[in-house]
């Protein structure tokens, strides 16, 4: 039986020394620190990838609680690399006031450069906390140091202007891409600030761009047309939105997917889930289907609002019509009908699933182990785990911790402490609340030396 334990080496953790204590080796090996990777030595004392990170939850704890970190900080002789003052930039990205106060004092250390990863990160953080002084300051100094912004940052920032309802803020940066920020006005960077516009209700504004993008000999993208269409859906103006994509089909501009699937998409994105179930059951009884990323987009708002009926109704529709689902199809249906309780239509999506080609995996046939003992079929639920242990990929933590906890609250006590024993042997480490749980109902029922076994498990598991 494979076991745990946990054993004391020579190495001694990767310290972080006290601010007021003298002792020179107590920040020495903080130097090794040059690189992410995890050093492959067989040297006890060198730091490993587990103490980097410690060395940087450390720094974190230091910038959010001091109210001066910078004397702290100094003290420490941190290995100041690119990557780990971005770890550090995203871990404190909650507060913009703590990422900008580390940034400028890694800055001040004459042994680092910023390259753009930092400046980007900063960047985002600032905005996403309406910090846009400072993020102006942030853009300006990489232009001064000629680095690269890239789309991704620009998009970011556009879309945060516009969700603040800093629609003339966006328009402003998304005109000084090329001119004052060096970059291009790409089609991602358009559809950004279309974004933006749309967050606003501003769709004439949205059009001219649209027109705009046309003339510079840019094609819109799948986004361009959901992007504009979602806002209509969302003001709840559904002719505008076909009416707008008649329109760029009829100059030439098919969107990559259907319009009936993007006005789908739209009115789910909007809320509106009666009036897109109205327009798939149209679609349906015309032969028509929706593709699959609209159709898992469509099951599971529906499936949500507790409609799993339906669901299934139109999955058999869909594949009577031609629909090829894919495995998140059944990632989505296959834990439904099971929470409802319906486990012989479970198991049918589950063989229609492997029909298919597709191996189960935990979080397909999990679902309907779980309800099979809600419904206290516990004999056919163990009969069926152990069929899925030959037949398809390994039961994970989370599934043995689900049966032993449905075990326990049907009494099956026995059961859920061979499950805890065959957890250990295959390397999963159960959590507390399993053993406790098992170990109490074992004493209950008169089971005291079983309950012993456990509690010693546990011991040599825990090392205490």
């Amino acid at each position: 039986m494979f076991l745990l334990r946990r054993y004391y080496t020579k190495r001694t953790l990767f310290s972080i020394p006290n601010p007021n204590s003298k002792t020179s080796n107590a920040s020495s090996t903080i130097r090794h620190f040059t690189t992410l990777q995890p050093l492959q030595t067989s040297d006890p004392t060198q730091p490993t990838k587990g103490d980097y990170f410690a060395t940087i939850n450390h720094v974190v704890n230091l910038i959010r609680r001091e109210i001066h970190p910078e004397r702290s900080l100094n003290r420490l002789r941190l290995p100041l690399t690119s990557e780990f003052v971005f770890r550090v930039l995203r871990a404190t990205s909650r507060s913009s006031n703590d990422s900008l106060r580390f940034f400028n004092w890694a800055r001040s250390n004459p042994n680092y450069t910023p390259t753009s990863i930092e400046h980007e990160e900063l960047a985002k953080s600032l905005a996403l906390h309406k910090k846009y002084e400072s993020m102006w300051k942030i853009l300006k100094q990489m232009r001064d140091l000629s680095l690269d912004i890239s789309n991704e940052t620009l998009c970011f920032i556009i879309e945060q202007y516009g969700r603040n309802g800093h629609v003339d803020q966006a328009v402003e940066l998304f005109n000084c891409v090329e001119k004052t920020l060096k970059c291009k006005q790409t089609v991602e960077v358009y559809n950004s600030l279309l974004h933006a516009l749309c967050e606003v209700k501003m769709f004439h504004g949205a059009y001219g761009l649209i027109r705009r993008m046309i003339r510079k000999g840019l094609r819109p993208d799948k986004r361009t047309y959901s992007v504009l269409v979602n806002g209509w859906c969302s003001a709840g103006k559904m002719k505008e939105a076909q009416e707008f994509l008649d329109e760029m089909s009829r100059k030439g501009f098919n969107p990559p997917a259907r319009g009936r699937d993007l006005l789908i998409e739209g009115l789910l994105s909007a809320g509106y889930l009666e009036s897109a179930k109205e327009m798939v059951e149209k679609m349906s009884k015309g032969g028509f289907v929706p593709d699959v990323q609209t159709f898992n987009t469509l099951i599971g708002a529906v499936s949500k609002s507790g409609e799993v009926e339906f669901c299934v109704e139109m999955y058999y529709t869909a594949c009577k019509l031609g629909l090829s689902v894919d495995v998140d199809s059944y990632k989505i249906l296959i834990p439904a009908v099971s929470k409802i309780g319906k486990v012989d239509e479970a198991f049918r999506l589950l063989n229609n699933c492997v029909e298919d080609g597709h191996k189960p995996f935990p979080s397909l046939y999990a679902p309907i182990i779980k309800g099979m003992c809600r419904n206290g079929m516990f004999d056919d639920a163990f009969s069926f785990f152990s069929d899925m242990k030959v037949k398809a990929h390994p039961p994970n933590r989370p599934v043995y911790t689900m049966l032993i906890t449905m075990c326990g609250r049907g009494g099956k006590f026995v059961d859920a402490a061979n499950y805890l024993v065959e957890m250990t042997e295959m390397g999963l480490v159960p959590i507390s609340r399993c053993f406790d749980m098992v170990t109490d109902g074992l004493k209950n029922c008169g089971k005291h030396d079983l309950a012993m076994r456990i509690e010693q498990l546990e011991v040599q598991l825990r090392g205490v």
